[in-house]
């Protein structure tokens, strides 16, 4: 074949599987869900085989473990998560009253506004654009949401993806042997480098980033439950949970505990001060601790391209793509790289020599 020819069958072959994925998406959460389980449990499955115990028998053992615990941390969280959310979203109109009651006179003397009606023109301006951001974010969480609270779904998540798990789980390596045994010949060895490449960055990320959530989850929450913060298990839960979004957990979690905190607490400083020590203390944790540990430095995933991935998947593929996102951003971040790479060496750049495409020419 030629190189128009490989070009054409690899051009052709990639808008398949894209229409495919875009026909199919309504029915790819579950799929999606087991596949993630299963590549996220791996390892502890080939531990479990280096042991002793037979791949069927690991993973019967690892998915019951883990359908158990995530089973009572539903029985015995969601109760709890879902009566506090329901008495925020209660208490949300009281606290926007409250935080135009504080803000409105100092904003009216900023601009000087007490003789032009300024305190009706704030509140209509706020109001008007609460209304409007909260329309928006009920449309986007809707969109991003839809397929994981239809009840088709709700079953499917239920039923098939634990299936899907296991089978995925027990033949993971036998997946893999037969995947690369349908590698092209002369493009076997870059091929395998770049899967392994694409497997470390999603090794480190993923299962790193899954777990330093969790562990975020369990502290903010827990802290801000001991802290006496009303509705600080879910806001803690919460904040934890969307932390694998660089940034957005730890600003978003900050802003509402330590506002509800401002109006449960005022003008007690020092509980204001413990609930803003939380997360001082849950950002050092991270930073210097978890996230070092558990995912690393060398992920080769900037926080611009995480949060970019996110919104681009959820806008296109609404909650399957929000989950495929950071694995689909790895594969194109590794696959940047080794064009960047292959193009700095090529005659096209104009040096011949070995270039490092991060340091650039020498």
């Amino acid at each position: 074949m030629t190189i128009k020819q490989h070009i054409r069958f690899w051009a052709i072959a990639i808008i398949v599987f894209v229409a495919a994925l875009i026909l199919l998406r309504s029915i790819l959460l579950p799929f999606v869900l087991g596949m993630a389980v299963a590549y996220f449990l791996d390892p502890v499955a080939d531990k479990l085989e280096e042991k002793g115990l037979g791949r069927t028998t690991a993973t019967s053992l690892i998915v019951g473990i883990f359908l158990l615990v995530t089973i009572l941390g539903a029985v015995l969280l969601v109760p709890a998560l879902a009566e506090q959310l329901i008495g925020l979203i209660k208490r949300m109109p009281g606290y926007l009253q409250a935080t135009f009651n504080f803000i409105g006179p100092i904003v009216s003397d900023l601009f000087d506004l007490k003789h032009q009606d300024g305190e009706g023109n704030i509140k209509t301006f706020l109001n008007e654009h609460a209304s409007s951001a909260l329309k928006n974010i009920a449309s986007i969480t809707t969109k991003i949401f839809d397929q994981g609270l239809a009840f088709f779904n709700l079953i499917s998540l239920l039923v098939i993806t634990p299936v899907v798990a296991f089978y995925l789980l027990r033949d993971w390596d036998l997946i893999v042997e037969r995947i690369d045994g349908w590698l092209p010949r002369k493009q076997q060895k870059t091929i395998r480098e770049l899967a392994k490449q694409i497997d470390d960055v999603l090794a480190g990320f993923v299962r790193g980033q899954s777990t330093v959530c969790f562990i975020l989850a369990i502290y903010y929450g827990v802290a801000l439950l001991f802290a006496g913060l009303e509705f600080g298990l879910v806001i803690g839960i919460l904040t934890g949970l969307i932390s694998f979004i660089p940034f957005v957990g730890a600003i978003v979690g900050a802003i509402a505990s330590i506002g509800v905190a401002i109006f449960q607490f005022w003008p007690d400083f020092f509980q204001i001060g413990i609930v803003a020590g939380i997360f001082v203390v849950g950002q050092v944790l991270e930073g210097y601790v978890l996230t070092p540990k558990l995912v690393g430095g060398k992920v080769g995933l900037h926080p611009v391209w995480v949060m970019f991935g996110l919104l681009a998947g959820g806008t296109l593929f609404g909650f399957v793509g929000v989950l495929v996102a950071v694995p689909v951003a790895a594969v194109v971040g590794v696959l940047s790289r080794f064009a960047l790479t292959q193009y700095m060496n090529s005659p096209i750049y104009g040096d011949a020599n070995k270039i490092d495409p991060d340091k650039g020419a020498s």
